[in-house]
């Protein structure tokens, strides 16, 4: 078998989506850390490196998964997947497409920087991903997932969710 290139292995990858985020794939999420691709004898081996986005997020092990499977449909048998915690994942390593993906779902993507604190007593303006009104209200921290926090829309009445920022 040919040696399959590292811009190969991103190029399938780019087909994983996220099981929680459907409209979101997993370079959208930046969750890719690395690839290291390597072959031996005519066989190929294939490395992934990925972060979860929060420790403990169940949908790694579908990720993981949805990678091997990623692989193995272009004849790649020798994965490994690697979990690295550390850094840990921020919300800046989403790409501007991801951001956009999300708020054509629905779904108020990230709208500040991880290194850019909020002040005390300070909370984040979400825009309404519907209408774009600013005048929104957080109703839970947390939503479906840890990773998101539900808001409702004063101006369109609807409720929606906000990717929170870290």
């Amino acid at each position: 078998m040919d040696k399959v290139s590292k811009e190969k292995v991103y190029e399938w990858l780019s087909s994983v989506t996220d099981p929680e985020v459907p409209v979101l794939t997993i370079m959208d999420l930046g969750i890719i850390r690395d690839v290291i691709v390597d072959n031996i004898d005519g066989q190929n081996f294939v490395k992934v490196v990925i972060t979860p986005t929060y420790s403990g997020c169940p949908a790694m092990d579908v990720i993981a998964m949805q990678i091997r499977m990623a692989m193995m449909s272009h004849e790649i048998k020798n994965i490994e997947i690697e979990s690295r915690l550390s850094p840990a994942w921020t919300t800046d390593w989403m790409t501007e497409e991801g951001k956009i993906k999300l708020k054509e779902y629905g779904i108020a993507p990230p709208n500040r920087k991880a290194f850019q604190p909020l002040g005390f007593f300070e909370e984040d303006v979400v825009a309404c991903p519907r209408c774009g009104s600013q005048d929104t209200e957080l109703v839970s921290q947390y939503g479906p997932t840890s990773c998101k926090a539900l808001y409702k829309c004063h101006s369109c009445k609807e409720p929606f969710e906000h990717f929170k920022c870290h």
